[in-house]
């Protein structure tokens, strides 16, 4: 009997203790006694971190869709991309048959300093075999990564070197790019690329920006297609770029947090000359931030798809251990006063996360007209007064439907099982010397090289080796793609990700409508009310 009263004594005094604390809040004192009874009286043993986290979690999930908890190694996995660098061995790699491959060598990086090449397999890491043993790519990288000036031990295989290469690499800081291309698109129109709002993004696009201004650029196109977002005041930095001296970018109220608003300098490098940005469902966060100032002041023309709608903001509150909660405390809006935030049920995540779904079921990624506003959600841009709409989301100003046509179950059995990229690395192990010899510069390749009938057989076979099985029309109806796709992967591999844009890009619907609006004057003021 005593061994039962003592925990219900101690958790009596404790009660008693903490509601004799002036000034507490009622409810944080609810929630330390319920933790401290389950911690010292449950049944079964308990872990008090799992607990606390679980309930960290359960609380944010019923806010928003965005409040979020993570714990020490998901937050640094999270922040090291908009950090802008890590400290690892300095290669691009892909896993395919349970193999790494090497993708590329970063110039200057610990790994081209010892010798790697392009090409390589890495089979094994210190003492660990990696090849042949289904390894994540977590657990490579986990591996292949670690503190700047350690040493770690990799066995190369190298095609035409009948044995292993070992090499001793000292690890360094590692830049992580947020830009994937820049280049002319024509004589006079530059083409850049922004895969995220990362720490570096700003400066990595200004130098973009000089060097295609230099090369003659008069216009821009601008592709945030499939841009997350990321840091707000790199997407202000950038809008920044674009807008004459003091213009509203931005603003953020909150409940308990007082309105803030970001305004332009005098400082942008490209205030002149025409510009279209693309977006699609994908693009969100700071590209639609950067997307809907340019929208808003007439500066240029958003063309695409409606963006995803995340217009929430968060403010990071780091913990002891390392963990974060991403709070939610106010909303974006743009110039107009649009919010960004698309509709949401607090708690309901399920729902939330099937908006994509439920936008392809109506037919929005197919057809404007199946896309309907109330007249509360209409907005007048600043200076040519042209309707915009609200309600979630930025809707671009030149419509560009989802192409179906080449996209088959077949297409998407074979990328999926890794065959499209397998194809353009077996073909570079066997070709790469006489690629190198035959395409010294990039525009050679892009202008001679076709994708073989024996490298779609190679695809086929290997298709069928992996039980995908073969459907003769939709195979023709996806071929130009899949063809198109493998030639992009080699271009990356022997040049660089800019070279894969170039290629891919050539079945880009809204980028080739982008180049035909940019040089049509006429059309393209008349988009922009003027």
């Amino acid at each position: 009997m005593k061994k039962i009263i003592l925990p219900l004594l101690i958790l009596s005094v404790f009660a008693a203790s903490m509601s004799a604390q002036r000034g507490n809040n009622v409810d944080a004192r609810k929630l330390q006694l319920a933790l401290y009874a389950i911690s010292n009286l449950y049944v079964d043993s308990t872990s008090e971190t799992k607990l606390v986290e679980d309930a960290i979690v359960g609380m944010l999930e019923k806010l928003d869709p965005h409040s979020t908890y993570t714990d020490p190694e998901e937050t640094k996995e999270m922040t090291e991309p908009l950090q802008g660098n890590f400290d690892g061995i300095g290669i691009q790699f892909n896993m395919l048959t349970d193999t790494l491959y090497v993708i590329q060598v970063i110039p200057g990086g610990p790994s081209e300093k010892v010798g790697l090449m392009a090409g390589d397999r890495i089979i094994m890491v210190d003492d660990t075999l990696i090849a042949g043993v289904k390894m994540k790519n977590t657990d490579v990288m986990k591996r292949l990564r670690g503190p700047k000036n350690t040493e770690v031990r990799v066995k190369v295989l190298r095609n035409g070197v009948p044995d292993l290469i070992e090499f001793r690499i000292i690890r360094g800081k590692i830049p992580v790019y947020s830009l994937d291309a820049a280049y002319m698109a024509d004589k006079t129109t530059g083409y850049i690329k922004l895969n995220r709002f990362a720490a570096s993004s700003a400066d990595e696009f200004k130098e973009a920006l000089e060097k295609l201004k230099k090369q003659g650029m008069k216009n821009l196109i601008l592709d945030l297609q499939g841009n997350g977002g990321g840091y707000l005041n790199i997407a202000i930095d950038l809008a920044d770029e674009f807008l004459g001296k003091d213009k509203l970018i931005v603003y953020t109220e909150g409940n308990k947090q007082p309105r803030e608003e970001a305004k332009s300098t005098a400082r942008g490098g490209f205030e002149e000359g025409r510009l279209v940005v693309l977006v699609d469902e994908t693009s969100a966060s700071a590209s639609e931030i950067l997307s809907g100032a340019i929208q808003d002041w007439d500066r240029g023309v958003v063309l695409g798809r409606r963006t995803f709608g995340k217009g929430l903001v968060q403010k990071p509150i780091p913990m002891p251990d390392g963990s974060m909660i991403r709070l939610t405390v106010a909303r974006y809006y743009t110039p107009t006063g649009r919010s960004i935030q698309k509709p949401y049920v607090n708690g309901n995540q399920e729902q939330y996360n099937h908006d994509l779904i439920d936008r392809y079921n109506r037919g929005e990624l197919m057809s404007a007209d199946s896309i309907h506003f109330p007249d509360s959600m209409k907005y007048n841009t600043l200076e040519t007064k042209r309707i915009v709409y609200g309600g979630g989301g930025i809707m671009p100003d030149v419509f560009i439907p989802v192409d179906t046509s080449r996209y088959t179950d077949y297409h998407r059995s074979v990328v999926a099982a890794g065959l499209v990229n397998r194809i353009a690395m077996n073909y570079l192990d066997r070709h790469r010397a006489e690629l190198n010899k035959k395409y010294p510069k990039f525009a050679q390749y892009k202008q001679n090289f076709n994708v073989t009938e024996e490298m779609m057989q190679e695809l086929i076979s290997l298709a069928k080796e992996n039980k995908i099985e073969f459907n003769e029309e939709q195979y023709n109806r996806s071929k130009p793609l899949i063809m198109l796709q493998i030639k992009a992967l080699i271009a990356r591999d022997l040049y660089d990700m800019a070279e894969y844009f170039q290629v891919i890009n050539d079945d880009n619907e809204s980028y080739q409508e982008a180049l035909r609006l940019i040089n049509d004057e006429q059309r393209y003021e008349k988009e922009l009310g003027r």
